[in-house]
């Protein structure tokens, strides 16, 4: 779904280049300024740092003299507002209003979030034209949200209704040893077990089967059954120097 992101009258440069990081890990690139402080604000040094490599997205933000401009084709305007208006769009948490959106019959073509200066947030007018106010729930004595925070944390309930990003595995998938593997490793232990007077071959009790089961449980891989034979062995050679 077209998605586009809009900053009125931003003051800070770390803030346009906050908000171009915070799209761009949650897959979304169109960023439109109305009347930022700086005209050159997309060039200034801080930006460019606070965007930590999204420098596509910088490349492609616009810069507008008007919010109509800036809406041009949107067809669902969502304000931020930390407080509700006494007038105006009804007032609803991200999450909440993403469900109720996407649950409709007819999705919107395109969808803009708006976001106002610093300072002073939204003008009441700017608020009034749009379809809902985004209020991002916070500790009841303080609902102060710096500017970047509140472009991520909206971006990213909004990636979330749209599906998300799957969580990328760290490590690569380990071969489960084989039960032969296993055995042969459980072999070798009670060998170990038995030189260092742990287990008593004549009465075993089920120490070797609870361990088969714990090994169950923990399916090994290749690597941790090559570590446990190599413990074993440090055993036995340790039990065999003791008899010297």
């Amino acid at each position: 779904m077209k998605t586009r992101f809009v900053l009125i009258e931003t003051s800070h440069a770390g803030n346009v280049g906050g908000a171009a990081r915070a799209l761009k890990v949650m897959g979304f690139d169109e960023l439109v300024l109305v009347r930022p402080r700086w005209p050159n604000v997309l060039r200034k040094e801080e930006t460019i740092q606070r965007a930590s490599g999204a420098n596509d997205v910088l490349a492609n933000a616009r810069i507008v003299d008007t919010l109509d401009e800036a809406l041009d084709g949107m067809t669902h305007l969502c304000a931020t507002a930390m407080t509700p208006r006494d007038f105006g769009p009804p007032t609803r948490a991200p999450r909440e209003h993403f469900t109720q959106l996407l649950a409709a019959p007819e999705r919107p073509a395109g969808v803009a979030f708006l976001f106002g200066s610093e300072r002073f947030g939204m003008a009441n007018d700017d608020v009034y034209r749009c379809h809902v106010a985004l209020s991002i729930p916070t500790a009841p004595g303080y609902g102060s949200l710096n500017l970047a925070a509140a472009v991520q944390l909206v971006a990213y309930d909004w990636r979330q209704a749209l599906g998300g990003f799957a969580v990328a595995s760290p490590v690569a998938e380990r071969p489960v040893a084989d039960a032969a593997a296993v055995a042969g490793m459980l072999e070798h232990l009670q060998r170990a077990l038995v030189a260092v007077d742990f287990l008593d071959p004549a009465a075993p009790k089920k120490l070797m089967p609870r361990l088969q089961q714990l090994f169950n449980r923990a399916q090994p891989s290749e690597e941790e059954v090559h570590i446990l034979r190599g413990v074993a062995r440090a055993m036995l050679q340790t039990a065999e120097r003791a008899k010297r």
